[in-house]
């Protein structure tokens, strides 16, 4: 009795351990099957983020039929019919040469007073002490016809309170009482403009051609 017993009891052990091994081995094939399945999933993920990246990168610069250079430029510019820099904006019923810089030359004599001479008569309102002043000039020495200054280089009209001591004393007299729309030649002695030019103006006496655009 007791040896049928002992037969059975290592019957039963070598079965549990057939059992054990068999499941131990059922879950590492389970393990590897999931492993395998997550390995799939990833590289279907990676997948479809490498298909993501290329549709998108379509979309910002292939959905466009222009050529690279084309579409850079094709953006709103300065038009080709806006007007040049350098065209002033005239008053109305304005003389139209005064869209055009005017042509100095050099005076003669000796220039011992201010001399205000009309060369384009405006039709516009007489300027008065204390207005704001829209002009276009062209500045040169008296004796010799060189240019100095001249608003014509920038484009911009040269705005300043006439009367008011922001410019040569022979802008602000001989300035005042001209009208819009007008052209005026002033020469300048040297009191009345920048002296000696010790203040870094221009010496001596000088000659200006003044265009009067605006007064306010």
């Amino acid at each position: 009795m007791s040896e049928r017993t002992d037969k059975r009891s290592s019957s039963q052990s070598t079965a549990s351990k057939s059992e054990r091994r068999l499941a131990a081995k059922l879950a590492e094939q389970k393990a590897a099957e999931a492993k395998r399945r997550r390995q799939s999933m990833l590289g279907a993920l990676a997948g479809l983020v490498v298909v993501g990246v290329i549709v998108g990168t379509f979309v910002v610069f292939g959905s466009n039929d222009e050529p690279a250079d084309q579409a850079m430029t094709s953006s709103p510019s300065a038009s080709a019919d806006a007007p040049a820099a350098d065209t002033p904006q005239l008053p109305e019923g304005a003389d139209p040469a005064l869209g055009t810089k005017p042509a100095v030359t050099k005076g003669s004599g000796e220039l011992k007073k201010l001399t205000v001479t009309p060369l384009i008569k405006g039709t516009g309102p007489a300027t008065k002490a204390g207005q704001q002043l829209t002009v276009n000039y062209v500045g040169v020495f008296y004796a010799t016809g060189e240019e100095f200054d001249a608003s014509w280089k920038t484009g911009q009209p040269f705005e300043f309170p006439v009367g008011a001591g922001r410019v040569i004393p022979g802008w602000d007299q001989g300035l005042v009482g001209v009208n819009v729309g007008s052209r005026v030649q002033l020469d300048i002695p040297a009191e009345l403009a920048y002296r000696d030019g010790a203040n870094g103006g221009p010496a001596g006496p000088l000659r200006f051609v003044v265009d009067v655009l605006a007064a306010q």
